[in-house]
């Protein structure tokens, strides 16, 4: 389980996160125990046998594979519901942590983002679309889960990255009927970048035209594209608005690499786990993703490799 294609990240990053949250799950575990009407006495009960270490690998393979629970308890030899208690323990606690940006300072909100972008002033944002179960006929609301543009039902998530491909930020997560400039804005990211330093850009897509003006230049979106009447251009015109377009989409693609990245972990590719879970689950993905980008992965490339047996003599 600790090999790097079962779950997505190298030795150094699951030593990590055993180190990080292995405390903050017993005192967890202890509150819960603490705030039941029976108590027992210390050391009394059933012993766990499943221990965090085995709970975070289970947690993070269901993530990286989008397995369901009960093949992740054959893996493991526990009962089924053992997992689905695991997950929902871990899950939470890997949320909490945000993306890693250096040794020590992780980002876990837009605010922290804002701040972070005084000293690095340059980002790119983009929002993407996770299909999601189907609410039960008869529910009210069912139908804001309908995505326009992709005429599924679906929950969409902020994504924030540096020029580099870091991720700075997921979450934020809204129904799939609202638009992206409708999220940016319920999120208060208006107001936030409106407080940011001067030289603060954003680079956007064409989802997010009409927030420059509301953020006084900060988030920079492409030029429309020329309408009917503007075709009859002089050709030098419309070369230079197509290659200023194409200027703006080639600064930018590194957030819709960031977004493929995110997309790598299989349960995103179609979220069957229940909707109220998604942003926890989606939030949890981003810092590990974090984690992975900022880890020395040629370290395992310079070790020399073992050396061959011997292949036995043939007469």
């Amino acid at each position: 389980m600790m090999n790097p294609r079962m779950t997505g990240l190298s030795r150094q990053v699951i030593a990590g996160l055993i180190a990080e949250l292995g405390p903050r799950w017993q005192a967890r575990h202890r509150d819960r125990l603490a705030t039941r009407t029976r108590r027992r006495r210390v050391g009394a009960g059933a012993k766990h046998r499943f221990g965090f270490a085995d709970r975070l690998l289970a947690t993070l393979v269901h993530l990286r594979h989008g397995l369901t629970h009960d093949v992740v308890a054959a893996w493991f030899g526990v009962h089924r519901s053992t997992v689905s208690r695991s997950i929902a323990e871990v899950r939470p606690l890997l949320a909490e942590r945000g993306c890693r940006v250096h040794d020590g300072v992780r980002l876990r909100t837009l605010a922290d983002v804002v701040g972070y972008l005084g000293q690095h002033p340059r980002a790119l944002m983009d929002a993407t679309e996770v299909r999601v179960r189907r609410p039960v006929e008869g529910r009210a609301g069912r139908d804001r889960f309908v995505s326009g543009k992709a005429r599924l039902n679906t929950m969409k998530a902020l994504v924030i990255c540096d020029p580099a491909g870091r991720l700075l930020f997921c979450g934020e997560t809204r129904p799939g009927s609202m638009h992206d400039l409708t999220q940016a804005r319920t999120a208060g990211l208006v107001d936030l970048l409106l407080h940011a330093p001067l030289k603060v850009q954003v680079l956007a897509d064409a989802g997010y035209q009409g927030l420059g003006a509301d953020t006084a230049g900060v988030v920079i979106t492409p030029k429309p594209k020329p309408r009917k009447h503007q075709k009859s251009l002089p050709p030098s015109v419309i070369a230079a608005h197509d290659a200023a377009r194409k200027r703006h989409s080639s600064q930018r693609i590194r957030v819709e690499h960031v977004i493929g990245h995110l997309k790598n972990w299989r349960i995103l590719a179609r979220y069957h786990g229940r909707r109220e879970h998604f942003d926890a689950t989606i939030r949890a993905i981003a810092g590990l993703l974090s984690d992975h980008q900022h880890t020395d992965r040629t370290e395992n490339a310079t070790k020399p490799l073992k050396a061959l047996p011997a292949a036995p003599h043939r007469r």
